[in-house]
């Protein structure tokens, strides 16, 4: 039987990643352009991260998509999927 803390880790991941320090709701929000950017930032500011900065924002976002799985409003997969290209264009990966 799981614990709590086996459950709920995935959750603590993304609001206490030690690669990455992301703006409060990030994932919920309705623009991939700002989620790609914010990500951006986080991971080019970032201090603690072990990859390079595309590779870790990637990560993270690829992350928290997989994590939410069923939970996830179809919606706003959609826009998660859109800033994971939206986050290709940023960083020149296209």
């Amino acid at each position: 039987m799981k614990s709590s803390d086996d459950k709920n880790w995935s959750g603590r991941v993304t609001k206490e990643s030690d690669a990455l320090d992301l703006e409060r709701g990030v994932f919920t929000w309705t623009d991939p352009i700002r989620i790609a950017l914010s990500l951006k930032h986080s991971a080019d500011v970032s201090t603690r991260r072990k990859s390079p900065p595309f590779r870790s924002a990637m990560s993270m976002l690829a992350f928290y998509i997989n994590r939410a799985g069923k939970n996830l409003d179809k919606n706003q997969l959609k826009i998660l999927e859109q800033a994971k290209e939206e986050l290709r264009k940023v960083y020149g990966r296209l």
